[in-house]
């Protein structure tokens, strides 16, 4: 991983957590868990982002596939529960 992908990697895991206040700031307001796991799922998407910035990993390492599912599955359980009434 070259010094430029590093510095890109972890700018992304910043903006993630970013992203990860923004969606608590609306759940605080609405108490909606549509927003709660948003938030988990940013959370995990930046730890991860982070690792790789820190730990020099690229991002084909298997390594990261497990927790992107999840936080992929948690946005989906977000959108269903969101839609399901």
């Amino acid at each position: 991983m070259s010094p430029l992908d590093a510095y890109l990697a972890g700018a992304v895991s910043v903006a993630c957590f970013v992203i990860v206040l923004f969606f608590l700031r609306f759940w605080r307001s609405t108490r909606d868990t549509f927003f709660v796991l948003l938030a988990m799922s940013f959370a995990l998407e930046g730890l991860t982002r982070g690792a790789s910035a820190i730990l020099q990993f690229t991002d084909d390492n298997p390594f990261f596939y497990g927790p992107r599912v999840i936080a992929y599955g948690l946005i989906i359980v977000a959108i269903w529960r969101k839609n399901r009434r």
